[in-house]
């Protein structure tokens, strides 16, 4: 596809929570860690598809707060396979011009899983050819949490007054605050809810719940969903005169 096609009506940042690894994997008799695998493999499709698509910021979920819930193998071979993604794909993110940025709270994560992160960051700050989010141990009502308690803080220490306190600076707390909202959130997978993810973010987001299970999720698919995007009218509660 041309680059220019999709320039003026392409959502300049999209989010996607990526559902239906366990699945695939299991539709083949295979381990759910083999779905995720295939998985992250389909990630450096769709990243480097954005150029092209006109999409200049990309969001993915790749890991939950309540994704802890599942069993301890599955959890621990997500881990793995975090670790083992930073280290295969830093260098390729670094030369296609990736800016990579991660969201969600750090503490419970392993200090090797950190230390990639970190490294990985301060490596390509100063890519600007995509810029992808990693939201990784990361939940929407977290996030604004963890968002109220920084600025409780700075009132406490009276940086700031309960006056100075309304939605603009509220979000320069929040993990996405040098991002813009999301224009676009896509689900693979046939669910149709949201899931914990980028609540006070995607307040005026569009939508897209797709059937096709993450790992399936190819660029052409990709393309025809930002072509549909471009069709919708975006009004933001107001009324076209």
């Amino acid at each position: 596809m041309p680059k220019d096609a999709n320039a003026k009506t392409a959502p300049a940042h999209v989010a996607i929570i990526m559902d239906g690894n366990g699945r695939w994997a299991q539709k083949r008799g295979r381990p759910r860690l083999f779905g995720h695998h295939a998985g992250a493999r389909r990630v450096r499709e769709i990243v480097a598809a954005c150029p092209d698509l006109g999409v200049k910021y990309l969001t993915i979920f790749a890991f939950s707060t309540e994704n802890w819930k599942r069993t301890q193998t599955e959890v621990a071979g997500l881990m793995t396979l975090f670790r083992r993604y930073l280290e295969r794909e830093a260098k390729e993110l670094f030369e296609s011009g990736v800016c990579v940025r991660f969201i969600g709270d750090r503490v419970r994560l392993d200090d090797k899983l950190v230390s990639l992160m970190d490294e990985l960051e301060l490596r390509t700050a100063d890519n600007d050819r995509v810029h992808l989010t990693v939201a990784l141990n990361y939940g929407g009502r977290d996030e604004v949490t963890r968002a109220a308690k920084r600025l409780a803080f700075e009132v406490e220490q009276g940086r700031l007054t309960h006056k100075d306190v309304d939605a603009e600076t509220l979000a320069r707390f929040l993990d996405t605050h040098v991002l813009p909202d999301p224009d676009l959130v896509i689900r693979t997978s046939g669910e149709a809810r949201i899931s914990n993810f980028l609540l006070w973010q995607s307040a005026y987001a569009e939508y897209e719940f797709l059937d096709t299970l993450w790992p399936d999720f190819s660029a052409a698919e990709f393309a025809k969903v930002l072509d549909g995007y471009g069709q919708r009218d975006r009004r933001f509660g107001a009324v076209r005169a």
